[in-house]
C-alpha cells in the first residue's frame, strides 16, 4: 500500500481534544518506561512532537530532576499540553515550546536524550528531522523513537481500525486510519536512519502496529 500523507500539524482544537481523549495509556506508559531505562542519571531531554504532553508528564513524575523540553508545532496541542502539565504540577521540569522539529532552535550536542512518539508519520519528509536529531544529540546520548507501521493493504487498515472497538468516536477512528496510512514501513525507516548517518540504532517491529528505534545511553553515534 502506498503512503497517503496527512497534515503535519493538527490545527483544530476540536481534533486535539479528540486526540487527547483517546486511550493511549498503555502505549504511553511503555514508552515512558523505556525512556527511563535509557538514562538512570539526571538528563536533559528533548521530546519531539509531544502532542498533549502525556509522555513527558509520565517521565517527569518519576524523574523530577530531569529537564524536559517538549516541542510541538500545533498551538492546539500545546494549549492542551499546558493544561495537562499544570494540572500535574510539573511546569518546573517540563518546558513546552512551539517548535518545528525539522528546524530545531537548539545548539549542537545539547541533549542527553532525544525521544519522539508518533511524530514521524506526520512528516511529509522526515529526513530533516532525523538530521536535526543527530545534530542536537550528544555523541553518547540516548535516543528512542516509536511510531506506527504502515499496513500492507487498505483491508488491513480497516481491520485494525475496527479492532480498536466501539468506544471511539468516528473522528477518533478517522484519525487512527489516517495515521496508519501515513506511516512508514520498517525498510523505509531503516533507509532514513542510514541516510542520516545515525549509527548504533536498534530498529525493530515492537508490536503488531509499531516500530521502535532505540540507541542506548553511553554508546557513540
Amino acid at each position: 500500500m502506498q503512503r497517503v500523507l496527512e497534515p503535519e500539524v493538527m490545527d483544530s482544537l476540536e481534533e486535539a481534544i479528540e486526540y487527547d481523549a483517546m486511550d493511549f495509556t498503555s502505549v504511553n506508559q511503555a514508552f515512558a518506561h523505556d525512556t527511563l531505562n535509557l538514562a538512570p542519571v539526571k538528563a536533559s531531554v528533548l521530546d519531539a512532537g509531544t502532542g498533549t504532553a502525556r509522555i513527558p508528564i509520565l517521565i517527569a513524575s518519576q524523574r523530577p530532576d530531569w529537564q524536559i523540553i517538549a516541542v510541538d508545532l500545533s498551538p492546539a496541542m500545546l494549549e492542551i499540553a499546558d493544561k495537562n502539565v499544570r494540572e500535574a504540577n510539573l511546569s518546573h521540569c517540563i518546558d513546552l515550546q512551539k517548535v518545528d522539529a525539522k528546524k530545531l532552535p537548539y545548539g549542537d550536542d545539547q541533549f542527553d536524550l532525544v525521544i519522539s512518539n508518533s511524530l514521524v508519520h506526520h512528516l511529509t519528509e522526515p529526513l530533516p528531522f532525523f538530521q536535526e536529531v543527530k545534530r542536537v544529540l550528544r555523541p553518547q546520548g540516548g535516543l528512542l523513537f516509536r511510531d506506527l507501521l504502515r499496513p500492507a493493504s487498505l483491508t488491513i487498515v480497516e481491520e485494525m481500525v475496527k479492532a480498536i472497538g466501539p468506544d471511539y468516536s468516528p473522528q477518533q477512528t478517522g484519525l487512527f486510519s489516517d495515521s496508519l496510512r501515513a506511516s512508514f514501513t520498517l525498510d523505509e525507516i531503516s533507509a532514513l536512519l542510514s541516510a542520516t548517518g545515525l549509527h548504533n540504532i536498534n530498529l525493530y517491529q515492537s508490536s503488531d502496529r509499531h516500530w521502535t528505534a532505540i540507541k542506548s545511553f553511553g554508546t557513540f553515534l
